[in-house]
């Protein structure tokens, strides 16, 4: 700020001045306040306004590109979930059936493997049976040739007659086995 001073001696100008600013000066700013006034609301500020507006415009689109976004996410993720819900009870559902599938394999092994068994049983009963019914065979054979032997050696005769012999033999077994059921 400027303040004129009179010095003492010196003439008095014409008018007294309370800023101390000249007038010229005063005018050619605010005319120049003017112009520059004037340039920045016809070029400066629409320019301004229309960036300003198309930023607004850019955030707004990306906002509900955002929020479409999120739409479609949260739809998707619900859609996972879901999927992820029917894949958990399928498996559960084929577990279940994989179990009852298993049982029913052991059960149809077990049975088998019964019936195996008692199929060897039952041949080694036949076997055995058949072996015994052989051996029975072959010692009452055996017997029967030792009891005419025996015979022969204490009646002191010949007992080779084979119709004499088989009955004597017949006889003698069934007197062992008489014998024995007692």
């Amino acid at each position: 700020m400027y303040i004129a001073q009179e010095a003492p001696g010196a003439p008095a100008e014409h008018g007294y001045n309370v800023l101390g600013v000249p007038l010229a000066e005063v005018i050619v700013g605010l005319i120049a306040f003017g112009v520059l006034l004037f340039v920045l609301t016809k070029f400066v500020f629409p320019r301004m306004e229309s960036m300003f507006q198309q930023r607004v415009e850019a955030i707004e689109g990306g906002l509900v590109k955002a929020e479409k976004a999120q739409a479609e996410a949260a739809a998707l993720l619900s859609q996972y979930k879901a999927q992820l819900a029917e894949a958990r009870t399928e498996a559960a559902r084929i577990r279940d059936e994989a179990r009852a599938d298993a049982e029913g394999i052991r059960t149809d092994v077990l049975a088998k493997a019964r019936e195996e068994s008692d199929r060897i049983i039952a041949a080694g009963r036949d076997q055995l049976a058949g072996e015994r019914a052989s051996i029975v065979r072959e010692l009452r054979a055996e017997m029967g040739t030792l009891a005419v032997s025996l015979a022969s050696k204490i009646v002191g005769e010949s007992l080779e007659d084979e119709a004499r012999r088989r009955g004597t033999v017949e006889r003698a077994l069934a007197e062992l086995e008489t014998a024995g059921a007692r």
